[in-house]
């Protein structure tokens, strides 16, 4: 799906989210990874991430392509500063409106409204794709987090207590959140 916009950050710098390319794919891996190993809430961890460079090219390219799918970035001055993306959850009738988001941002640029516009764009996305239904997972102690999502108009519609498992042996609550876009 194709998708640009310039958003002005909190800083008075210019962000403009767009399509990751093939040509983006090394500076979105790294980001990929340094975010992962950055927070600990995150899906993943670092060791986990068994992505060649080729693959992330071939997932970006496909995700420029699709109508129903967008892998975006963040680039300020140059640098990739976060990635989002909207995935169908599935390509069954009964689900097909429904749209899953996922959103990562490097440390260095958070506090700025990176988060903001990369949540706008992924609804723009959605809305364009033709879903009635975005929904995200976010761990109950991602305080920033869920204060975006709720300003962003997306309601809590349940919690999973042990949505996570840390390797310390911990469990981490996921906050389920969902927002019509119709």
């Amino acid at each position: 799906m194709e998708y640009s916009r310039v958003f002005i950050l909190k800083d008075g710098r210019s962000c403009t989210v767009r399509n990751g390319t093939e040509e983006d794919a090394p500076a979105v891996l790294a980001n990929y990874i340094a975010t992962h190993d950055q927070t600990d809430y995150l899906g993943v961890y670092t060791d986990e991430i068994t992505l060649s460079l080729e693959q992330e090219k071939a997932y970006l390219e496909r995700k420029r392509e699709s109508t129903s799918d967008a892998a975006l970035v963040a680039e300020v001055g140059g640098l990739i500063a976060g990635t989002a993306g909207i995935d169908r959850i599935t390509a069954a009738e009964k689900a097909r409106h429904r749209v899953s988001f996922g959103i990562s941002i490097d440390r260095d640029w958070w506090g700025i409204g990176i988060g903001r516009a990369l949540t706008e764009a992924c609804i723009e996305c959605a809305r364009k794709a033709g879903y009635v239904q975005m929904e995200l997972e976010v761990v109950a102690d991602n305080e920033r987090a869920l204060r975006l999502y709720r300003s962003a108009g997306f309601i809590e519609y349940g919690r999973n207590p042990r949505g996570f498992r840390t390797r310390q042996g911990r469990w981490q609550e996921n906050v389920l959140m969902r927002l019509e876009l119709d």
